[in-house]
């Protein structure tokens, strides 16, 4: 790889992918384009493994749970070799939360001694809501606006179980019907809901994901959109900040804008959890386009 010609203004990718789950590259792949692209703490946050029945109608999860041993020896021997070359790489986890398989869930993040572990929102009861915008076209407003409801309330009962250390994408639901989610948080039930849940997350000491990977989705806004980011700040909710990169293009994706996003909400620094604890990184804000 070429070398990186510029400084990146975040110099923290804390959630990236790999070919062991829906990822395109292998982990030393990743690890190299997140070094190239400026990077100096990458964390690997491999996706979980899921309870039966679980499952998106094309799904990793026989692949990664064969092959998840193999993956915790590639980040370990990246990790190695990133005190070498001036990179710190993480151990993470991206752990899916369902209602009603706490005991599942806690069991998953038992197994490994991650560095962190982010828990994201991607199934109401068994739907994978992120699957497919067909899945949304036969929705009527009103049962759009109850699943953005019950992310929420879901939200809030995933930051209650003590497990987690990040909240990711936390308006994910909006992925496929922007326009409505935002009708929907005009009412002032949708931000009762919306600030209990960003609420759930500090009083469990928790950091909120602010993440460039909506600019790459049909939303095509940031994670989370400025209304919630403006009740975060008005919280003074401490951020951690991700590409959800899954390909060597994507490390690092879009930070000049993510911080400028970030900054325009009052930002000056983004945090790292290593080994459970966390730790201040700063971040600078490139001049406008």
């Amino acid at each position: 790889m070429n070398q990186t010609t510029h400084a990146l203004p975040i110099i923290v990718d804390l959630h990236t992918h790999t070919h062991h789950s829906h990822g395109q590259a292998s982990t030393e792949a990743m690890y190299l384009a997140a070094k190239d692209k400026g990077l100096k703490i990458v964390g690997f946050s491999e996706h979980s493994p899921r309870p039966e029945g679980y499952i998106y109608p094309t799904d990793y999860q026989g692949k990664l749970n064969s092959r998840f041993d193999q993956y915790v020896d590639e980040v370990r021997a990246v990790a190695a070799r990133g005190i070498d070359e001036g990179v710190t790489v993480l151990f993470g986890l991206e752990a899916d939360y369902i209602r009603g398989k706490e005991a599942y869930l806690a069991d998953v993040c038992r197994r490994q001694p991650f560095d962190y572990i982010i828990g994201g929102l991607h199934y109401q009861d068994s739907w994978g809501f992120d699957f497919t915008a067909d899945d949304w076209a036969v929705l009527s407003q009103e049962e759009r606006f109850a699943v953005y409801a019950r992310y929420y309330d879901d939200l809030a009962s995933m930051c209650a179980t003590g497990l987690f250390h990040i909240a990711a994408h936390p308006d994910l639901i909006k992925l496929f019907s922007v326009d409505d989610f935002n009708a929907w948080l005009t009412g002032d039930s949708a931000l009762a809901k919306v600030t209990t849940a960003l609420q759930a997350i500090k009083d469990n000491h928790m950091l909120m994901e602010v993440s460039s990977a909506g600019l790459r989705k049909p939303c095509k806004e940031i994670y989370p959109g400025p209304k919630i980011m403006a009740l975060a700040a008005a919280m003074q909710l401490p951020i951690s900040f991700a590409s959800d990169a899954h390909c060597t293009d994507t490390p690092g994706y879009a930070f000049a804008e993510l911080a400028r996003y970030a900054a325009s909400f009052g930002y000056t620094e983004s945090m790292v959890v290593q080994g459970g604890r966390m730790r201040a990184v700063p971040f600078s804000v490139p001049p406008a386009l």
